[in-house]
C-alpha cells in the first residue's frame, strides 16, 4: 500500500466490531459467505488434516467496509451489455483502489502476517464469494501474488486483490453466469509460500472424457503458476486410481519455470536445455494420485486441485474446488458395473433442462411403456429399471438391451435414423468387452412384440392400412376427438383428484395411444424401403427421397402451414397487419389474453390456439407453458410472416409444388420398374403411394401425447393456484418444481418453499449448460469426445437428411422463440422439435448437431424440400451466425464459403 494511501486509512474505521482476520485452521465451509470459496475450502482441506500450508483470512466484511466508501455503480454495471462493461470495470477498480482502508483492518492484517513469519514469503490469493462454486468454478477470475515479503507489500496485494473483483474478465463471467454484481465479496488469503521445486495442478476425475477414478495430473519444475498460466508444456501423468497403475505418461518440454526472487515477486525464466525425463517419478505420481483421492472421497465429488513439492519432498496442497465441466451422473451409476445412457432428452430435440413435475411426469410414462413390454415395474413414480437422470435431463440404459443378440442388432439401427451420432458410440460400446451377450435367445423379445401387437389389434390395423388408408386417418380424426373428451375434470374437483386424474392418466393414457397410428407410419416407411429394393439401381436416394415431400396428414406441416395461411389472412387487413407487425410480440400476447387485439387478429389468433395451442418448445416437458398459456413465440413467428416481402414463394405453393413433384415421380419411378416387369412396376406405385399416404402419421402419437401432457399441466396448474391461495407456494407454476408425491404433502401441510426455491437455482445454472453428451457411461466417460473429428475447419460432416444443396446466410439459433429466419437462410440449431418447425417455412436449409436421417426435423425438412444435414458436431459453435454456408443434403456437408 502506498503511504497516501496509508494515511487516509488512518482516519477511517467501522461503525461496529467485526472479525476482520482469521486463521486458516479456524475456517470451517459454512462459512462460506465471510470467507469466500477458496479460503472455505482450503480451511476445509486443513480439519480433513491434509498438507496444507498455514495461512490466514481477510475476510469478506473487511472488503465490505472498505467497498461502501468506494460507490461502485452496480445499476450501471447489470444493465451494461457483456461488450461495454470494460469502462465501467476499469471505474470500479480505480474506485477501489482510492478507498480509504480503516486503520483497524491493517492492523488486523499486519498482526495476522507476523503470526506467520518474520518477513515470510506469503501468496496473497482473492477468495470470491462466486468462486470454487459446484456449478461455476471461476478459476482465475481474481488476481494471485506470489512470494509477497513484508508488511507493505502484503496490503498493497490486498487491496490490488479486491480491485481485481472488478476486472473486465470477472465481471464478464459473473455476467454470464447470471451473479448479481452487489451479492459479490471477496475475502484474500494470506498463506506461507511453498517453496516449490515441483508443482502442478490434479484432476481426481478426467476432465476431457468425463471418466471419473482416473487421476489427470500436469506436473513442472519450479511455481504452479507455470502450469495454471499455460506458459509450459508440462509433463503430464493418467493415473488409475483404483489400481494406482499409471495408464499414461507424456514429458513435456517445460522450457518455462516461475521462480521466487529473493527481494519478493517472481520471474519466468526461459530453460535453454530442458530435460527429456520426467520432473517427478513414478511414487509422487502415484502418490499425488492417491492424495487426490483422499481430496475426492472428503468432498465426495471430483476436485480439481493445485500441488506443490519442497525441497524436502514434502507435498502441498494449495488449493480445491470442484470440477464444473463434467456432466453429472444418476443417481446409483456404479463404474464398476457398466451402463450406458442414452440422452433420450437429446433425441427428442429437447437440450434445455426439464422441470422437477415434468421429469416426474415421465417416470410415470416409462413405467408404463415398461409394463407393457413385461418388465417389473416396483414403484411407477420412479421410474423402470432401465430409466435414469442427470443433469435434469431423462437418459435410459440400453446396457440391458445390448447384452441381448437382438438388441444388439436392433439398437443401433433404430439410432441410426433417430439419432445417426448415437448410433457410431454405441456401435463403438459393443466391442467394450464389459458388454458381453448374455442373452441369445431371440424368442423373449419376438414373444413381448407378439403379445403387444396382438394385444392392441397392430395386425388388424396393419391391414385396414394396406387395404383402405382413408378408414385409418378417419378413425385417428375420431380419436383426438374422444380423447380430448376424456382429459377435463369438472370444476368442482378437488386439488388431490387432480393430482390423482395426472397420476392415472400419465400411467394410463398416454402408451396405448402409440399403437393407434404408429404401426401404420411404419408400413408407409416399410412399403417406402420396398420400393427402393424393387427399383435397385434404378433410382437414386434423392428421388426416392422426393417422394415424401409434402407428405399428406402431417399434424406438424400442417400446423404450420395453418399458420401461414393465419398470416396471409391477417395481412388482407391492412390496419390489423400493420399492429401485427409492428407491435412487440410480448406486448401483442398480453393483449391477446386481455380481447384487445384487433377483432380479426383476435378471431384468428383464437381459432388457430384452439386447435394447436397445446404445443410448445421442448412440450415433453409439463413444466413448459403452452403456446395457449403464452402465445408470445407464436406471434413473434407471426410478425416476421408479415414481414416478409410478398414477392417471395410462398411456403403453402411450395408445399403444394413438392407435392404434386412427389406425385410425379411417382409415375417416373413406375414407368422405371415397369421395365423390368408390368407386376413391378404396379407394386412400385401402390408402395410408393401408400407411403404418401401413411408415412405422415409418424406425428402423430407424439401429438396424441402432448394432447395428454397439456391436460395433466392444466390440472397441475389449477393445483398450483390452490397451494397458491395456501401460501404453500409464491406463484401456482412453482408447482412445476415439485413432483407429484411432494405436491400432495405441500397440500397436507408441508413447507416446500425452500426446496422449490433450490431447485429453481439449480435449474436456472442447467439452463446455462453447454453440451449435453448423446451417450454417458456410468464411470462417467463421455465416448463422444474421443472421437476424433477428421473435418476441416470450413468443412463439416454430418448426415444426410434431405437432398439438395443450398447457400445462403447462416442463423446459429439456440431458441427458436423471438428467433427470425430470413427467406433463404441456413437455419442452424442443436435440434428440433415441432415448436421450432414455424421457421422451416421460410429457411432455405437446415443443419442440426443431433438427430439422424429419420428424426423430427429431418422428416420436416424433407417435406418442405429443404436441403438438410443432421448430426453436424457442435455445428452450432463452428458456424457463427451472418457466415456464408453450403448445405449439401445428399453428401452430408457442410461448407463454410469463404468469405
Amino acid at each position: 500500500m502506498t503511504s497516501s494511501n496509508l494515511a487516509r486509512a488512518a482516519t477511517f474505521s467501522p461503525d461496529h466490531e467485526q472479525e476482520f482476520v482469521l486463521n486458516l485452521a479456524d475456517v470451517e465451509a459454512g462459512m462460506f459467505p465471510l470467507v469466500g470459496g477458496k479460503a472455505a475450502n482450503l480451511g476445509e482441506l486443513i480439519r480433513a488434516q491434509l498438507p496444507v500450508p498455514a495461512g490466514v483470512c481477510v475476510t469478506t466484511e473487511a472488503y465490505r467496509v472498505v467497498a461502501a466508501s468506494a460507490r461502485i455503480d452496480f445499476e450501471a454495471l447489470a444493465a451494461a451489455p457483456v461488450e461495454q462493461v470494460d469502462v465501467l470495470a476499469r471505474q470500479a477498480r480505480e474506485a477501489l483502489m482510492a478507498a480509504p482502508v480503516p486503520f483497524s483492518i491493517i492492523r488486523a492484517i499486519e498482526e495476522a502476517y507476523v503470526r506467520l513469519g518474520d518477513n515470510a514469503p506469503v501468496a496473497v490469493r482473492s477468495s470470491a464469494t462466486a468462486e470454487d462454486l459446484p456449478n461455476a468454478s471461476f478459476a482465475g477470475q481474481q488476481d494471485t501474488y506470489l512470494h509477497v515479503i513484508g508488511v507493505s507489500a502484503v496490503l498493497d496485494a490486498v487491496r490490488r486483490c479486491w480491485a481485481s473483483l472488478w476486472t473486465e474478465r470477472a465481471v464478464v463471467y459473473r455476467t454470464k453466469n447470471g451473479i448479481d454484481h452487489r451479492s459479490v465479496r471477496l475475502a484474500v488469503v494470506i498463506q506461507r509460500m511453498v517453496e516449490s521445486v515441483v508443482s502442478g495442478v490434479l484432476f481426481t476425475a478426467n476432465p476431457v472424457t468425463g471418466k471419473r477414478r482416473q487421476a489427470v495430473i500436469d506436473a513442472s519444475p519450479g511455481l504452479g503458476e507455470a502450469v495454471v498460466s499455460g506458459a509450459v508444456n508440462p509433463d503430464h501423468f493418467v493415473v488409475d486410481t483404483e489400481t494406482r497403475q499409471i495408464l499414461e505418461r507424456r514429458i513435456g518440454d517445460k522450457r518455462f519455470q516461475v521462480r521466487s526472487l529473493r527481494g519478493g515477486g517472481t520471474a519466468h525464466v526461459e530453460v535453454a536445455d530442458s530435460s527429456t525425463e520426467p520432473c517427478i517419478p513414478d511414487t509422487q505420481v502415484r502418490a499425488l494420485a492417491m492424495l487426490g483421492d483422499r481430496v475426492e472421497a472428503h468432498y465426495r465429488a471430483p476436485q480439481d486441485t493445485e500441488w506443490a513439492i519442497d525441497a524436502t519432498g514434502k507435498l502441498w496442497l494449495t488449493q480445491a474446488r470442484p470440477i464444473t465441466t463434467l456432466f453429472p451422473l444418476p443417481a446409483g451409476a456404479r463404474p464398476e458395473k457398466l451402463s450406458v445412457y442414452f440422452s433420450f432428452s437429446v433425441a427428442q430435440g429437447v437440450n434445455q433442462p426439464m422441470t422437477p413435475m415434468g421429469l416426474a411426469g415421465f417416470r410415470l410414462m416409462a413405467s408404463a411403456a415398461a409394463r407393457q413390454l413385461g418388465i417389473r415395474v416396483d414403484n411407477p413414480l420412479n421410474g423402470p429399471p432401465t430409466y435414469a437422470e442427470a443433469g435434469q435431463r431423462i437418459f435410459m440404459d440400453l446396457a440391458p438391451v445390448l447384452r441381448g443378440r437382438v438388441g444388439r442388432e436392433l439398437m443401433p439401427r433404430v439410432l441410426d435414423v433417430m439419432e445417426s451420432r448415437s448410433a457410431a458410440l454405441v456401435r463403438q460400446q459393443i466391442q467394450d468387452p464389459r458388454l458381453s451377450i448374455t442373452h441369445r435367445s431371440p424368442f423373449l423379445f419376438l414373444r413381448r412384440v407378439i403379445r403387444m401387437a396382438l394385444r392392441f389389434g397392430v395386425p388388424l390395423q396393419l391391414m385396414r392400412a394396406l387395404a383402405q388408408p382413408g378408414l385409418v386417418h378417419a378413425r385417428i380424426r375420431q380419436q383426438e376427438v374422444d380423447l380430448t373428451g376424456r382429459l377435463t375434470l369438472p370444476d368442482s374437483a378437488g386439488a388431490l383428484q387432480r393430482l390423482n386424474f395426472v397420476e392415472q392418466v400419465l400411467l394410463e393414457g398416454v402408451v396405448p395411444l402409440v399403437p393407434l397410428a404408429l404401426p401404420s407410419a411404419i408400413l408407409g416407411m416399410g412399403l417406402h424401403g420396398l420400393a427402393g429394393h424393387l427399383l435397385g439401381g434404378e433410382a437414386q436416394a434423392s428421388e426416392l427421397q422426393a417422394v415424401l415431400r409434402g407428405l399428406p396428414n402431417n399434424v406438424t406441416t400442417e400446423m404450420d402451414l395453418a399458420l401461414w395461411a393465419l398470416a396471409a389472412s391477417l395481412r388482407r387487413d391492412e390496419a390489423c397487419c400493420r399492429v401485427m407487425r409492428d407491435t412487440p410480440p410480448a406486448e401483442l400476447a398480453r393483449q391477446y389474453q386481455l380481447r384487445t387485439l384487433p377483432p380479426h387478429a383476435q378471431q384468428q389468433l383464437g381459432e388457430f390456439l384452439t386447435r394447436y395451442g397445446h404445443r410448445a418448445v421442448a412440450e415433453i416437458d409439463l413444466g413448459v407453458p403452452r403456446w395457449a398459456d403464452d402465445p408470445t413465440h407464436i406471434l413473434g413467428v407471426l410478425s416476421n410472416y408479415l414481414r416478409l416481402d410478398q414477392t417471395e414463394a410462398s411456403p403453402d405453393a411450395v408445399f403444394a409444388r413438392g407435392a404434386a413433384e412427389a406425385e410425379a415421380m411417382i409415375e417416373k419411378l413406375a414407368a422405371r420398374a415397369r421395365r423390368r416387369g408390368l407386376l413391378r412396376g404396379a407394386l412400385v406405385r401402390f408402395a410408393l403411394g401408400r407411403a404418401r399416404q401413411l408415412c405422415g402419421l409418424r406425428e402423430i402419437p407424439k401429438y396424441y401425447a402432448i394432447l395428454v401432457l397439456a391436460a395433466a399441466r392444466r390440472e397441475l396448474l389449477r393445483v398450483g393456484r390452490e397451494l397458491s391461495r395456501q401460501s404453500r407456494i409464491q406463484t401456482p407454476s412453482d408447482v412445476f418444481f415439485l413432483n407429484l408425491s411432494e405436491a400432495r404433502e405441500a397440500l397436507m401441510g408441508r413447507d416446500v418453499l425452500a426446496l422449490i426455491e433450490e431447485r429453481q437455482r439449480t435449474h436456472e445454472v442447467e439452463l446455462r449448460r453447454k453440451r449435453i453428451p448423446r451417450i454417458l457411461l456410468s464411470d462417467g466417460t463421455e465416448p463422444e469426445m474421443r472421437i476424433t473429428e477428421t473435418a476441416s475447419a470450413n468443412s463439416l460432416a454430418g448426415t444426410p437428411a434431405s437432398a439438395g444443396s443450398v447457400t445462403g446466410i447462416a442463423r446459429v439459433v439456440l431458441d427458436p422463440v423471438g428467433a427470425r429466419i430470413e427467406p433463404g437462410g441456413i437455419l442452424v440449431a442443436p435440434s428440433t422439435d415441432p415448436g421450432w418447425t414455424p421457421l422451416f417455412l421460410t429457411a432455405g436449409g437446415l443443419v442440426m448437431e443431433m438427430g439422424g436421417a429419420n428424426s423430427h426435423g429431418a422428416v420436416v425438412a424433407r417435406e418442405y424440400g429443404i436441403p438438410a444435414v443432421v448430426g453436424v458436431p457442435e455445428a452450432t459453435v463452428r458456424i457463427r451466425n451472418g457466415q456464408k454456408v453450403t448445405v449439401d443434403g445428399a453428401a452430408g456437408t457442410v461448407s463454410i464459403v469463404a468469405e
